[in-house]
């Protein structure tokens, strides 16, 4: 399992073929230096790290890999649960931009019509998401723990029990830092 560019493990995510509303996520500052850690998981596929940092505005650079082929008793504790709880106060989605200006039409289509239906009959903040999801034709959606400024438990858990993997993409994230030459701020 190689080190990659972040972009092309977010590629195996949408390429994947998984069940889309099976995967989760946890993530959160990173424990020293500049950046955010990122674990995405699903039952079918395993569990991949991502580390990024924000160069400027406008480019965010990072990298990842692929940390465990299948979710086993010591990891599935500490992704958070499909059935959402005030314990996981989130969500994410990965999604595709449509392929032209007609694909574009549909999903808009689609989406309008799901908001529609959701706003003539009783429905569920979860439901409503996944309905979105399914409009949008997210590749992967599901419950994530995220802390804007600072690490979820589950977050020190996942990299303590990814520690090789996670030594190794410290060091090739701090060499793209140190590339950039951005240390602390923007570049």
């Amino acid at each position: 399992m190689r080190v990659r560019d972040w972009q092309d493990i977010l590629e195996d995510v949408v390429e994947s073929d998984a069940d889309p509303d099976g995967w989760r996520a946890v993530a959160g500052d990173r424990r020293r230096g500049v950046g955010e850690d990122l674990f995405l998981g699903h039952p079918d596929v395993g569990v991949y790290e991502l580390k990024t940092y924000t160069k400027n505005p406008y480019e965010v650079r990072g990298v990842g890999r692929r940390v465990a082929r299948r979710i086993d008793e010591d990891i599935e504790p500490l992704l958070p649960r499909r059935e959402r709880d005030d314990d996981v106060p989130g969500l994410f989605a990965v999604r595709n931009g449509p392929e032209d200006e007609e694909h574009a039409s549909e999903m808009a289509k689609r989406l309008e019509e799901t908001v529609r239906v959701h706003a003539e009959a009783p429905t569920t903040p979860d439901d409503f998401f996944e309905d979105v999801m399914d409009a949008l034709e997210s590749p992967a959606f599901g419950p994530m723990e995220y802390e804007f400024d600072g690490r979820p438990d589950a977050l020190d858990g996942l990299t303590d029990e990814f520690a090789d993997a996670d030594e190794l993409l410290t060091k090739d994230l701090d060499d793209l830092v140190a590339e950039d030459g951005v240390g602390r701020g923007f570049q």
